[in-house]
């Protein structure tokens, strides 16, 4: 259990599996996840939660992000309100999705501004979000599936989307593109993007009908997304198919920064659904306008 303390503000170590060596802890006092070319574009603020720095107990310490998990309401609700402090914001300028593991996508307007926070939803089944609205925080949130954020400089547009299996199947990143093409003019070879903390391929073993899925939605890919098991189950790599989508989408390999950060091997320091068997809160992946 992670004590609910000042040490939640320390800046630990995790266990990764690449060499990318991103997100990286952000520059403040709250614990925030950062990607640096996101940062770097001057256009943003965007971060992704960790377990740390809330005040939620138990197998939800500390930082928990979901009301329907069974936490006090009152944790959770003063833990968005240390998120929205990072972002010097209020929680009235938060925007959540309807996760249902869907590839819908909302344009997001000032009206939405507080939908799913402080006021109720008037929308449901939206797994991203994309807007040109200043001040709007874009919210994902997840437990292993991975979140995708996209940034277009040129327009001064965003996006972020929930991809899960099902979502990544269907390239819910590359139909953010396409919409934020249409109404924002955005150009692919624009975009910066990454794909955020989520299972990796060691820890994702799925069925061979979902392996068989994948296989038809990435064909001649199958050796770089799937490795096989004796027991007819397969190791699914999210990260690499999250970047196939993007690529093909027409977003350049070099806009697109991958994690090598994963939930599940990680389970002190990020909620994992698979790693806690389904006992766990929610994190949260953010992204607005400045």
């Amino acid at each position: 259990m992670i004590r609910n303390t000042e040490e939640n503000c320390c800046r630990p170590e995790f266990r990764r599996k690449g060499t990318t060596q991103v997100p990286v802890w952000a520059e403040s006092a709250f614990p925030m996840l950062v990607f640096p070319a996101l940062e770097q574009t001057g256009l943003v603020s965007h971060g992704f939660t960790t377990r740390l720095g809330g005040v939620s107990r138990d197998h939800l310490a500390s930082l928990n992000l979901s009301f329907s998990r069974g936490d006090r309401e009152e944790n959770v609700r003063e833990n968005f309100r240390r998120v929205a402090e990072y972002f010097n914001t209020e929680e009235s300028r938060f925007v959540f999705t309807d996760q249902t593991h869907t590839s819908n996508i909302r344009v997001v307007t000032e009206q939405d501004a507080g939908k799913g926070l402080t006021r109720p939803r008037d929308y449901a089944e939206v797994d991203g979000l994309v807007t040109n609205v200043p001040g709007l925080v874009l919210s994902v949130f997840t437990a292993d599936c991975v979140p995708v954020f996209l940034v277009d400089p040129r327009n001064r547009a965003i996006g972020l989307v929930h991809s899960g299996w099902r979502g990544t199947a269907e390239k819910i990143g590359r139909k953010a593109v396409e919409l934020m093409r249409r109404e924002y003019g955005t150009r692919p070879e624009d975009l910066i993007c990454a794909i955020g903390p989520s299972i990796c391929r060691d820890c994702y073993e799925v069925s061979s009908d979902v392996a068989e899925v994948f296989q038809k939605a990435f064909p001649g890919k199958e050796e770089e997304i799937l490795s096989g098991k004796r027991n007819g189950k397969f190791q699914l790599d999210l990260w690499s198919c999250g970047r196939l989508v993007l690529e093909e989408a027409g977003v350049p390999a070099e806009n697109i920064s991958i994690t090598d950060i994963c939930t599940c091997c990680n389970p002190d320091l990020l909620f994992s659904h698979r790693a806690s068997h389904g006992r766990r809160g929610n994190l949260g992946a953010f992204l607005v306008l400045r």
